[in-house]
């Protein structure tokens, strides 16, 4: 039998709820340092729940779960579902399957300003609000205002085109800004391609919580423009037809993509690959619907980096890998797969 389209989202949603679920369950009983399983997670309910549950720890075996491996996996929830979410944004407005969060030069642009942070000894990007989160913050949306005043206010057609080559332009720039700074200062190289590498390394809530607010706004804004996305990806000239702002909408998801990514960007450094290979997956799996789209890559985005965070930090126990690592090796093959069956096809 088959499920009509509404059930069938249904279905899907859940799918993807269970799957964020299960990697959670198994990101908190898994980990370096040995606590029992059933403790772990009954020490998540008396935690995270209004129930009251003993769960057998000791303090330092709750301290582990509360302070580490519970803000861990809320962290990579959160920064998961926002690099996918706005990827999936990305590749609607441009109509590119290519496209990721960092299309229009916010990790130049954030790399820049940790950069500069790391060098002035601004921070050590830990904690809220950390010097190094607020330069890279500032540095990711820079480069976007300033490549939004080159590719649209500079062009009368306004063509998306137009952006994705004046992201590439002030990509490079900036990118060639950094490296002169790391090369003036050899002494931070280490640090800084630290955090390049990205990593969801925290020592409490403080990051988590940094970032859920502006998360949830705007995965809230954008899980809710399928359909203005679904009608962006006919044409500017049909959707304009079809009733639709195309100047005003794209203006909307671009920013609200970008603020989204900025605030990931800021607490975890430069993740590559999640923004383009979760929403890539979710459309060859779900159909080409952004309705269907970018709610499952919200859930699958959030899975997916937890199930990474997880890899990255087992696979060399105790050593940690960057995260960053972990999701190039499954996001560089994958890349090439899209290449060819996008473009060579």
């Amino acid at each position: 039998m088959t499920l009509r389209p509404a059930a069938a989202r249904i279905t899907w949603l859940v799918g993807g709820a269970l799957l964020v679920l299960g990697a959670c369950v198994l990101a908190l009983v898994v980990g370096p340092t040995d606590i029992p399983r059933g403790g772990v997670l009954r020490e998540s309910v008396d935690r995270l729940t209004p129930f009251a549950v003993d769960s057998g720890l000791s303090t330092t075996q709750e301290s582990i779960v509360w302070n580490l491996r519970l803000p861990r996996v809320a962290l990579g929830l959160l920064v998961g579902a926002s690099l996918a979410t706005a990827g999936a944004t990305y590749q609607g407005v441009f109509r590119n399957p290519l496209a990721d969060p960092y299309l229009l030069g916010v990790a130049a642009g954030g790399g820049l300003g940790a950069t500069i942070a790391f060098i002035n000894r601004w921070g050590d990007a830990q904690g809220a609000f950390d010097g190094v989160q607020i330069a890279a913050f500032a540095g990711a949306l820079s480069s976007v205002a300033i490549t939004w005043v080159v590719g649209v206010l500079g062009d009368r057609s306004r063509s998306p085109t137009s952006l994705i080559l004046a992201g590439v332009a002030v990509a490079s720039f900036f990118t060639a800004m950094q490296t002169f700074l790391q090369q003036r200062n050899a002494e931070d190289i280490r640090q800084i391609y630290t955090w390049f590498l990205g990593g969801l390394t925290t020592s409490g809530w403080d990051e988590t919580l940094q970032l859920l607010p502006v998360a949830i706004v705007c995965v809230l804004v954008l899980a809710f423009s399928g359909r203005t996305l679904d009608v962006l990806a006919v044409g500017d000239e049909e959707a304009s037809m079809l009733g639709l702002s195309v100047g005003r909408s794209r203006v909307v998801l671009v920013v609200v993509a970008s603020l989204l990514t900025a605030s990931a960007v800021a607490v975890s450094g430069l993740i590559a690959f999640v923004g383009l290979i979760v929403p890539h997956t979710v459309r060859l799996l779900f159909g080409s619907s952004f309705r269907a789209i970018v709610p499952m890559s919200i859930l699958v985005g959030a899975g997916f980096l937890v199930l990474c965070d997880l890899a990255a930090r087992t696979v060399l126990s105790p050593a940690e890998l960057p995260i960053g690592v972990v999701t190039a090796f499954f996001g560089a093959p994958f890349f090439v797969v899209i290449l060819r069956t996008a473009v060579l096809r």
